[in-house]
């Protein structure tokens, strides 16, 4: 992806404020239209998609608020070339971390270009939060989460580089998994499973491992083993888990039952808003599993799927999750997801989340969540 002929543009004092200098929704919301929507500086797909608007995003897309005049149109992700995906203000060589795609959960993936400014931006929210939970530097990560085409396994791998740890890893295949679900073979699934929590087990018992970051499932099906409960209970301090839903009643057994003197917290995440939002700091035992997005470049909506809009707070509606920064826009997008509207802290754009799960079917397709 290099060898264009875009030249490259000063920074912008909005979209390239430093981590923890985050600009203002609205400063965002316009900064963003500029960029992606000018020919010296958007993306040709934008380019060519905003041809069809009845708006001018420029003049007309100035709130959260008129994030809804947009169409949704990450379908369109599961086709379109990915060097159109990339704004051209980066100029000839954009610093490209890697093309990656959704879980496909849901029919043929979606694809994303992730820039290197972009990851920066996320690990230093996520090394932020990790701080303030205390997460301890230079232990030992094991990592059972899949790799590419997934960016999870590339954003664990820099969260724990940076924290000065090594990391072990365990990958997976998840559409595999899938597929055989959806074959009707899930003793085939759980056969692979298996051999993912083998693979694990024998880390566990040779390293020194502190963090432990899987998937709900994988995490369920280690817990079922004594002896790797055991170990993990002896020596790990932090279980992070995401890629896939996690119930109310898991989570408070796995927390309050297996794994009792172990800090448990939650990632909820989407490759089509190129990062995740992560557990509240501060919940306890008797509330439910609240995600925060990094706002304002990430975030989310809960409404009727029907009408579009916002349920009441403590009501339950289907998630929209937008994406806005120098890297990507992504705005308007439907998720396959149920959740609780939550009310947000104060400057945070949009809603928070708790108790996310999946709907049944989505854009006429049957989800299948397997193991991540």
């Amino acid at each position: 992806m290099s060898h264009r002929s875009d030249p490259v543009l000063e920074p912008d004092p909005v979209l390239d404020a430093p981590f923890g200098a985050e600009p203002e929704p609205d400063a965002l919301i316009q900064a963003a239209m500029r960029w992606h929507f000018s020919p010296e500086t958007g993306s040709p797909f934008w380019l060519r998609t905003a041809e069809t608007f009845d708006f001018d995003p420029r003049r007309d897309v100035r709130t959260f608020a008129d994030l809804a005049r947009f169409p949704n149109v990450v379908n369109q992700f599961r086709d379109v070339r990915v060097q159109d995906l990339i704004p051209r203000g980066y100029g000839p060589d954009p610093d490209v971390v890697g093309v990656y795609e959704s879980g496909g959960t849901t029919g043929a993936p979606k694809r994303v270009v992730i820039l290197e400014d972009w990851m920066r931006r996320l690990v230093a929210n996520s090394q932020d939060l990790s701080d303030r939970r205390g997460v301890p530097n230079g232990v030992g990560w094991l990592s059972v989460v899949p790799s590419g085409p997934h960016v999870f396994g590339e954003f664990v791998g820099r969260q724990a580089r940076q924290r000065g740890s090594v990391r072990f890893t365990v990958d997976l295949d998840p559409r595999w998994v899938r597929k055989v679900l959806a074959d009707g073979r899930p003793e085939e699934a759980e056969r692979y499973a298996e051999h993912v929590i083998d693979q694990a087990g024998r880390i566990l018992e040779t390293q020194d491992i502190g963090v432990l970051v899987t998937t709900p499932p994988l995490l369920e099906r280690l817990a079922r083993r004594d002896d790797l409960v055991k170990l993990v209970n002896e020596h790990v301090r932090v279980i992070s888990w995401g890629g896939a839903h996690m119930d109310a009643d898991t989570r408070s057994i796995l927390r309050d039952e297996v794994f009792p003197e172990i800090q448990i917290y939650g990632v909820y995440g989407s490759t089509m808003v190129l990062g995740a939002a992560h557990e509240r700091l501060g919940l306890t035992a008797d509330d439910p599993c609240v995600f925060d997005p990094y706002s304002p470049y990430i975030s989310f909506e809960v409404v009727d799927p029907q009408t579009r809009r916002p349920v009441g707070y403590g009501e339950r509606g289907q998630v929209i999750m937008h994406h806005i920064s120098r890297n990507a826009l992504l705005p308007n997008n439907l998720e396959r997801d149920l959740a609780t509207r939550i009310e947000p802290p104060p400057g945070q754009m949009g809603d928070s989340v708790a108790d996310v799960g999946p709907v049944a079917v989505f854009d006429d397709e049957p989800l299948i969540e397997g193991v991540y």
